[in-house]
């Protein structure tokens, strides 16, 4: 197979030069007809080839949490579309090879793929094989005229077409359906910009649509016949506004032993004289104003950094990796350290690399930042940690994995 895809990479890679302008108008339509049902079949393969790596436990048994995750960092997806893939790989592989063998005909697009599974798993619900696979038949017809979204909507009456005895008693069922999809598709991402902002992206299911809208619609009213803010510069007023309400009931979990806090990183020149700028603990960069600002409501935490970044001096040592020490964690490692793992510094654990019941010392070149996963993976398996020369962690993995055995890092809590 491997062979196959190179010798396919290599006839599509000389398509790529070809010059598209010369073709006269019917051969260029052809051309396009083609390649679309190329990018199909390719997607039909490329299905089946996650879900083997699924199935083997291909990602756990190299460090990741799930296989989206691994997909997420071995193809640079993002973690929804890592996921939509395993969850319609898994799909039509354990019960539906008609759209299987359709998506490999070139017949249907990936998402038309996933509508057309969405669909027949509701009509599994309420009806037998049979009438399942005839709803397969129809809708893959249909998919031939009409875009998934207008597919989804026909979908939702498919019954009335291949079982209208039983299509009444199973409307219901298709919008108890759309609700376990809306459940399962709610997601939140944070994606940090160049500039230290951040683009919100993501699904909110009903309830929490609801939710938000009665917390920030009051607050992103204008406040008055001069407010010249846009409506969505209101909202994202109003979202600061919540925030801020928020931290200061003093009531949100804590975390790694310390309550629920911003952890500006400055320095005290910087903090008196205006000059510079600050860094969240998420590694986002705030002008001096901003310093200063926060600086009026908040507990300073002094921090001395070294040349390359170190923390130097954080307070006293403690027994248990919390306080000034964690902090101090937080500040070099900005998340958890695993590799192609982005988990942020408030879901994770501070692992002792020299384990503490063999003598290790709580200290800060003896720790590392570890999500929950990760931690648990490196404590049963063959990876090993250890600090690097500039002070900052490596990870070795095994040899099975790499042969070569070069250390590893974590990319994705950069800040530069």
């Amino acid at each position: 197979m491997v062979e196959e895809l190179a010798q396919a990479d290599d006839a599509v890679a000389a398509c790529v030069d070809a010059a598209a302008w010369a073709l006269p108008e019917h051969e260029l339509i052809a051309a396009l007809d083609a390649a679309h049902r190329l990018e199909k079949r390719l997607a039909a393969v490329k299905l089946a080839l996650i879900r083997e790596v699924d199935g083997r436990g291909t990602a756990r048994a190299q460090g990741a949490s799930s296989t989206a995750v691994w997909l997420r960092d071995r193809l640079r997806l993002t973690i929804p579309s890592a996921r939509r893939l395993v969850d319609l790989a898994t799909t039509l592989d354990t019960s539906n090879p008609g759209i299987r063998q359709a998506l490999a005909d070139g017949v249907i697009s990936l998402d038309q793929a996933r509508v057309i599974a969405d669909t027949v798993e509701t009509v599994n619900r309420s009806a037998d094989a049979e009438t399942a696979d005839k709803a397969v038949g129809v809708l893959t017809d249909w998919a031939r005229q009409f875009d998934p979204t207008h597919l989804r909507k026909l979908g939702t009456r498919i019954l009335d077409h291949v079982a209208p005895d039983i299509a009444d008693a199973t409307a219901q069922a298709a919008l108890d359906a759309e609700a376990r999809r809306a459940a399962h598709d709610r997601h939140l991402t944070l994606s940090e910009q160049t500039d230290g902002r951040l683009r919100l992206t993501g699904t909110l299911d009903a309830e929490t649509a609801g939710l938000l809208r009665a917390a920030i619609d009051p607050l992103s009213a204008p406040c008055g016949p001069d407010d010249q803010r846009s409506a969505g510069q209101r909202r994202h007023d109003a979202l600061a506004d919540l925030c801020r309400l928020t931290l200061r009931t003093g009531k949100l979990p804590e975390h790694g032993g310390d309550p629920a806090q911003v952890v500006v990183t400055t320095t005290y020149e910087a903090l008196t004289r205006q000059l510079g700028t600050g860094t969240l603990d998420t590694g986002l960069h705030l002008t001096p104003d901003t310093v200063r600002r926060l600086a009026c409501d908040a507990t300073l935490l002094p921090a001395v950094l070294g040349g390359t970044g170190q923390p130097l001096d954080v307070g006293r040592q403690r027994r248990l990796i919390t306080g000034p020490l964690r902090r101090a964690l937080v500040l070099r490692d900005r998340g958890c350290a695993f590799p192609g793992c982005d988990r942020p510094p408030r879901w994770c654990h501070a692992h002792h690399i020299h384990h503490w019941a063999d003598g290790g010392p709580t200290s800060l070149t003896n720790a590392v930042l570890l999500c929950g996963h990760h931690h648990r993976h490196l404590h049963h398996s063959d990876w090993t940690v250890q600090l690097a020369g500039d002070g900052h962690p490596e990870f070795i993995p095994p040899a099975w994995l790499d042969p070569e055995q070069v250390p590893r890092r974590n990319h994705y809590h950069r800040r530069t």
